[in-house]
């Protein structure tokens, strides 16, 4: 049995960088390593739930994040590992959020912008490219790098188990899984 405690991981990064990818790959190893408690938020799934209401504008981009610290934060003083896949282009939020939840580390999925627009799996960049899209994070809308992120995945040099083991290190390095 494997002993660990809750802890926010919260993988940032442009549309189409590897997050949600490399979360659900991390949540599929801690679920065969018999850690039952791990819960994925992803800004796909809670955009068409909690989040239905909001849309792109830097208001409601920033309150959909708030309202992401806020469940995060319940489920990991719940002993929950909890695996969030947001763009979350502010810096200010992420920050926020390091300081609300505690148990936090910032994974920054970097990734050049010209392989996120040939990966492209949703056909975004096109769209935003060709201003079919408005407020898209990376082409017409900022996004803040990580200034001093607890982990950076490069997916453009490293395979999805590669940056997997590098965060599951992580959390045993900081004391959150315990094997």
């Amino acid at each position: 049995m494997v002993d660990y405690k809750g802890v926010t991981v919260w993988f940032t990064g442009l549309s189409g960088s590897g997050k949600s990818t490399i979360a659900d790959a991390l949540k599929n190893k801690l679920k065969n390593l018999g850690i039952k408690r791990v819960e994925r938020l992803d800004g796909d799934i809670l955009r068409k739930t909690l989040c239905k209401d909001l849309g792109f504008t830097k208001k409601d981009r920033d309150t959909n994040i708030e309202r992401v610290i806020f469940l995060a934060k319940l489920l990991t003083r719940n002993d929950v590992i909890v695996l969030t896949s947001f763009i979350s282009p502010y810096r200010k939020l992420r920050e926020q959020g390091r300081r609300e939840i505690q148990n936090f580390i910032e994974v920054y999925v970097k990734c050049p912008i010209e392989e996120c627009i040939k990966r492209d799996p949703k056909g975004l960049y096109k769209k935003a490219l060709n201003n079919e899209i408005q407020n898209f994070t990376g082409i017409s809308d900022p996004y803040e790098e990580p200034e001093n992120p607890d982990l950076t995945l490069n997916t453009d040099k490293e395979t999805i188990e590669e940056s997997v083991q590098k965060v599951f290190n992580k959390l045993v390095e900081k004391g959150y899984i315990k094997l």
